[in-house]
């Protein structure tokens, strides 16, 4: 598969009593805020404008199901580290975003995006020690890479490796402005669907509290770029 079905908005979860029926394998997009999620989607997604940009951080708390024809549903997590957010905010990034990471079996694979232009943040590496913690499958993007030049891709890339401590085949080089790894990183999402075993049983979210990285940008189906 070198692109993927029409895409449309399916709904918005605000609290994990609201996440649809598992009938599909998901694939959740993990980032910073500003860090080009919604850029990302749309462009894997061959869709401009499907998944809105907003220049409002911290917004966003609900998870936003797209669905990718009768393939799979995408899922727009909130963006976290923006650091003017209320402590309520934060927490409630946290029970939200990981009792849905932990307990939802349909989720096949957790993308997490990383500005390639910068040195490992501290909250990117949290959460991929803990999706590492978990067992939760994941894929690095490095995203970006347009403003780089190819040296400089490969030098900064084998830094953030070596900061997640992960192997190059962990991960994807892309840009969302010349479609630089997007058919790299749908062969990824597809082969991984394509394996992936939906349970037929609906699990219950997990109670624990959960030490996940923090809070949120954009608006519903959004985040800043």
């Amino acid at each position: 598969m070198n692109q993927f079905p029409q895409a449309h908005f399916l709904s918005a979860a605000h609290l994990l009593k609201q996440l649809p029926p598992q009938l599909l394998p998901e694939i959740a997009f993990a980032g910073r805020s500003n860090v080009g999620k919604s850029s990302l989607i749309n462009c894997v997604l061959g869709r401009k404008g499907l998944v809105k940009t907003s220049s409002k951080p911290g917004k966003t708390q609900s998870l936003n199901y797209f669905a990718i024809g009768d393939f799979c549903y995408f899922v727009d997590l909130p963006g976290y580290g923006y650091a003017q957010v209320s402590q309520k905010q934060r927490h409630f990034w946290q029970e939200l975003v990981g009792g849905y990471v932990e307990g939802r079996q349909a989720l096949a694979l957790v993308v997490v995006i990383v500005d390639l232009r910068h040195p490992v943040k501290e909250l990117d590496r949290e959460l991929v020690d803990w999706l590492k913690h978990i067992g939760r499958p994941f894929l690095v993007v490095y995203t970006k890479a347009d403003k780089l030049s190819r040296n400089e891709q490969q030098k900064n890339a084998l830094a953030l490796d070596a900061g997640f401590n992960m192997a190059a085949a962990g991960r994807v080089l892309f840009s969302a402005q010349t479609g630089q790894g997007k058919a790299e990183l749908i062969e990824k999402i597809t082969g991984l669907v394509q394996k992936f075993e939906l349970a037929k049983e609906e699990p219950i979210a997990p109670e624990t509290d959960l030490l996940v990285p923090q809070p949120v940008d954009g608006e519903p189906g959004a985040e800043g770029d």
